[in-house]
């Protein structure tokens, strides 16, 4: 081809892109304008969509690719630990789409789901910012960075990345501080689980058939038609299908007691699965079923995107509301700052994600340049949950929202009741509307359904039922949506379990180093039922008692996450100054320095502040007052449950305060770390891997034969 034409065609394949980029930035500029300065007047939820999605591809096209290309500096050629190290169990070269549906599935949770729902008492104007700026420049940043460094790095987890980087006193901090954090947020997330099945013939059927099926699709992709990963997808979406119309089959059968499961059995299931896929090669069932979950999740918010483009619901929701600036709303306490960041929590930044991003994840990934599809991309799609489920609650009437989220206490038990009550919050609501609502959903009540997860429930069937099948079906979808978010967050349970089996195995890897041999098959069965066994008793503590295990140390959950957040990016930051890249340091430094500043001010307003709704030991000494007197303040029911609200309130601010102290320490250690760095005349050494060719694809290629008769 002559050199002119292919210019001209070079010209005009960038033209068309500046104009296709151009278009897709003037879209998102609209879509933010509607949302930002509509004030006084309904505006249709389409607009929150495009502004999502706008931004989304803007950030993904050129932020991501500037990190990729100058910060990280991704090289195909070098061969990853999933190549060097493969062993079939936990370091297996896998297919991008398949990792891609892995780490998703893993690293989408509760968070997503309920926070944004929760913080919508606040506006949705709040929220999709903070959701939308937040993943672009800080948790999407997070995912990528700590996923390349623990790429590079044989695939380390991020404590023994701190230890091994910041050094052994930073590092100790980080290793006690990730580890306690990460079992409170797997005992939270398996809670939501147990909450979700229990007593849903529906749910557990429909969730257990995924284990199953999960194992064919991961025999069938290994073992019968290697590579043939299109194939394998269509199988297990058509069985995934059958499994969720079965369990609507289930529910009304004959068949609904034998799935019909108490919380406390569900508790020993979850802790069983827990340690199986921990145990077992990761292409076995884990990936495959966190794969195959993903058809579910994206299938599931793909179609409520296509409802809210279809119907085009109005958010009924105030831009801002009042609670924003007063503090004193009744889903949650606490100014917009800190606590609406820490209550959006994973939509935008979530430190359980630094987990999954230095546990499996790099231990499969096949070529670097997937650093940026799966690490950033996947946190994007993340974020993109986090909208659907804020619209999900602002596309429902203010009234039901509060009196669905709001404490029993100021409730109470009637419609009536509920009704009052919303009424003084200067919201209306009729006893009638109330029971009506319930109805629809064929549930008994909706008044006090606290937590956020009936609240999307009923969001997402009032979207669906407006475009398939009419308030008919709304019963139909709330349900589906219950086993949809019970799905949705089991996947971070497996996943987590089994990073915190590699966690257990590096720290104790420290002390006696067969343990850390993450091919010593004893090593492995320990550390995983060391790990379920700790996140196992508090979930059964708390599945049984509405005050003890696990519902004990939930208050901590959004802070916890956050904080574990704040050390993965303080372990970013220090390994690009170390390795020579102070001139982009910025890019995790600049979300640290935010997520430190939210954190530690929330991490003081629950130790010092004076509102027992927010402070803990102000809270403690209330209670502790009413003992005294002899009065039982709601949720406590009786004077044993006095006591208990007294004993949490103390641990969970003694652990809030202890939690701070250690983050502090890997902070300010890593800060001693940089500054050698930057007095250092040459760069200071890193844990980094040596290079090793990739063999994967072949990357150097053959030499062409010469034509015959060509001169040698």
């Amino acid at each position: 081809m002559p050199e002119s034409v292919r210019t001209n065609r070079t010209i005009s394949a960038n033209r068309r892109s500046i104009l296709l980029w151009t278009c897709v930035a003037l879209l998102g500029a609209v879509a933010w304008g509607m949302v930002a300065l509509a004030r006084g007047e309904e505006i249709s939820a389409v607009w929150l969509v495009a502004a999502a999605l706008g931004s989304y591809a803007i950030a993904y096209r050129f932020y991501s690719r500037f990190i990729a290309r100058r910060v990280l500096k991704l090289d195909d050629s070098r061969a990853t630990p999933a190549e060097r190290l493969e062993d079939g169990v936990d370091f297996q070269p896998t297919d991008r789409r398949v990792l891609l549906g892995h780490h998703f599935a893993a690293i989408a949770g509760a968070g997503p789901l309920v926070g944004p729902v929760l913080a919508a008492q606040m506006g949705y104007l709040p929220g999709t910012i903070w959701i939308v700026v937040g993943v672009i420049f800080a948790g999407a940043v997070q995912d990528m960075v700590v996923l390349f460094l623990s790429m590079r790095r044989e695939g380390k987890s991020l404590g023994q990345m701190a230890r091994e980087e910041i050094g052994k006193a930073g590092g100790a901090a980080a290793l006690i501080a990730v580890f306690a954090i990460m079992i409170i947020l797997l005992g939270v997330l398996a809670l939501v689980v147990v909450n979700a099945l229990a007593h849903s013939p529906w749910g557990t059927f429909s969730v257990a058939m995924t284990i199953p099926i999960a194992l064919f699709m991961g025999f069938y992709l290994h073992c019968l038609r290697p590579g043939r990963v299109t194939e394998t997808s269509l199988i297990g979406v058509a069985l995934l299908l059958l499994a969720i119309v079965g369990g609507g089959w289930v529910e009304s059968s004959s068949l609904a007691g034998a799935f019909t499961w108490s919380p406390a059995t569900l508790v020993f299931c979850l802790v069983g699965y827990g340690f199986v896929a921990s145990v077992l090669p990761v292409w076995m069932l884990l990936a495959p079923r966190d794969y195959l979950s993903t058809f579910m999740k994206v299938g599931t918010i793909a179609l409520l995107a296509v409802g809210v483009l279809v119907a085009a619901p109005t958010l009924r929701a105030e831009a801002v509301t009042d609670f924003a600036s007063s503090g004193a709303g009744p889903v949650f306490a606490g100014s917009l700052f800190p606590f609406l960041f820490i209550t959006i929590a994973c939509g935008a930044l979530s430190g359980f994600h630094s987990l999954v991003a230095s546990g499996t994840t790099p231990k499969l990934i096949q070529k670097e340049s997937q650093v940026r599809m799966i690490g950033y991309g996947a946190m994007l799609m993340e974020s993109f949950v986090a909208v659907m489920a804020l619209i999900a609650a602002a596309v429902l009437d203010p009234g039901l929202y509060y009196a669905m989220n709001a404490p029993a206490g100021l409730l109470g038990t009637t419609a009536e009741s509920a009704s009052q009550a919303v009424a003084g919050l200067g919201f209306t609501i009729t006893p009638d509307q109330l029971t009506a609502a319930a109805k629809a959903v064929e549930e008994q009540t909706l008044i006090a359904r606290s937590g956020g997860a009936p609240t999307l429930a009923v969001g997402m069937s009032e979207i669906f039922a407006g475009v398939f099948g009419g308030p008919g079906m709304k019963a139909f979808w709330y349900h589906f949506a219950i086993m949809f978010e019970a799905l949705f967050i089991l996947t971070t349970v497996d996943a987590g379990t089994r990073v915190g089996r590699f966690m257990l195995q590096d720290m104790l890897g420290n002390v006696w180093k067969p343990i850390g041999r993450v091919n010593w098959k004893p090593g492995i069965w320990i550390t995983s039922a060391v790990v379920v066994t700790a996140w196992g008793y508090f979930l059964h503590s708390g599945a049984t008692d509405p005050l003890g295990g696990i519902n004990q140390l939930f208050p901590l959950f959004g802070i916890a996450n956050q904080l574990l957040a704040a050390v993965a990016l303080t372990v970013c930051t220090t390994v690009l100054v170390k390795s020579g890249r102070l001139r982009w340091a910025w890019v995790t430094a600049v979300p640290l320095a935010g997520v430190v500043a939210i954190t530690f001010t929330a991490g003081w307003q629950k130790i010092f502040s004076d509102d027992p709704r927010v402070g803990f030991f102000a809270q403690r000494a209330r209670y502790a007052d009413g003992i005294d007197a002899g009065t039982v303040l709601p949720p406590a029911k009786s004077m044993d449950d006095m006591h208990t609200v007294v004993t949490n309130s103390t641990v969970d601010g003694v652990l809030i305060a202890l939690f701070l102290l250690l983050v502090m320490t890997v902070i300010v250690n890593a800060a001693v770390v940089c500054a050698r760095a930057l007095r250092s005349p040459v760069p200071m050494p890193t844990t980094e891997a040596p290079y090793v060719v990739s063999q994967i694809e072949a990357p150097i290629p053959r030499p062409r034969k010469a034509p015959v008769g060509a001169r040698e």
